[in-house]
């Protein structure tokens, strides 16, 4: 059986993710509510009569209490997301991806939402031996930020009942274009090097990294927003493309960019591996990613080409860290 979902609420709603996944949900009908800091800007988003904005912070409770019902799902996207980015202030890290969690499940489950998504991280695994990381193991993360993703499943479990479902996604590093763009994650920052400098550094490059490309994670999420509740009530879902080591992505670059970026490969003492099954997500809900890392790097090129990111190499919009330290976040 599947709930009517019809009205969403999304946190984090115009971030790196959010900023393509709004615009899908109100291409499908869906009528859309996003709370979000909007340190990124808020013309990320596009105005739209089904869209509601509200600039606040997942911490301030009645805040939650007052906008969260007459909605149908929660999909739980703002974060502190990446190591650096938490490492700069642990303190801020622990109250938006720990401390306020709690509150938001529960006044989500007091005010009738039937469905709540939470997105997790595949780093919870930490660093594992076995080709095929699938839901079944064991949880050893390795950083503050996976620490508070992985307690965030636990204590999201507690609250699955009949009347809330609840379903967490684990996701790889996303890549591609968006119009909140983030350029400190792997496969984009080779991409705007590559473009701006026509040459990329590997350090190591044989450990592997999972990643997805960003359509595809959007996609992820409208299958749980459809998915019937039987499911994926109380469940946990990889989500991710292929694995493929570090060179294997600089070459996919270097291929799309153009030959003459220049590789260069240097040793590296952090040899830490991350590979995931996503074989659970396609076998129970028919999800396959239908993009690959070149399609992500082409986009890239697009959007460099038609200058929608302009100062790529040094406007700090597009690096998480740099927006941070200057907005001395509390």
């Amino acid at each position: 059986m599947t709930e009517e979902i019809k009205q969403v609420y999304i946190t984090g709603g115009a971030g790196y993710v959010g900023s393509r996944l709004v615009p899908r949900l109100l291409e499908e009908g869906y009528r859309v509510t996003v709370l979000d800091l909007m340190i990124y800007g808020e013309e990320v988003l596009t105005p739209h009569p089904n869209l509601q904005t509200i600039k606040g912070d997942i911490r301030d409770s009645s805040l939650l209490q007052e906008t969260i019902p007459g909605h149908d799902a929660v999909i739980h996207l703002a974060c502190i997301s990446n190591d650096p980015s938490f490492e700069l202030n642990p303190e801020l890290g622990k109250s938006i991806n720990l401390d306020a969690f709690r509150p938001l499940v529960e006044i989500s489950k007091q005010a009738g939402i039937k469905r709540l998504i939470y997105a997790s991280s595949s780093s919870v695994y930490g660093i594992k031996e076995e080709p095929d990381v699938h839901e079944e193991m064991s949880l050893e993360p390795l950083t503050d930020y996976s620490r508070f993703k992985a307690d965030c499943e636990k204590i999201l479990a507690e609250y699955q009942s009949p009347e809330f479902t609840t379903v967490t996604i684990r996701p790889a590093t996303v890549c591609g274009y968006s119009p909140r763009q983030r350029l400190d994650v792997v496969v984009n920052i080779l991409s705007n090097l590559a473009f701006h400098k026509r040459e990329i550094s590997v350090f190591g490059g044989k450990q592997l990294r999972p990643n997805i490309h960003i359509e595809d994670m959007v996609e992820s999420y409208l299958v749980l927003l459809k998915a019937p509740r039987e499911k994926i009530a109380g469940e946990i879902f990889n989500a991710g493309y292929e694995n493929q080591s570090v060179l294997k992505l600089a070459e996919t670059v270097q291929q799309v960019m153009g030959e003459d970026v220049k590789l260069v490969t240097t040793p590296t003492n952090d040899n830490r591996s991350y590979h995931i099954s996503s074989k659970k997500i396609a076998d129970k809900l028919g999800f396959v990613p239908k993009h690959t890392i070149g399609d992500a790097v082409e986009d890239m090129k697009q959007a460099f080409e038609a200058g929608l990111l302009p100062n790529s190499l040094t406007d700090e919009r597009y690096f998480n860290i740099k927006r941070m330290q200057r907005l001395q976040l509390k």
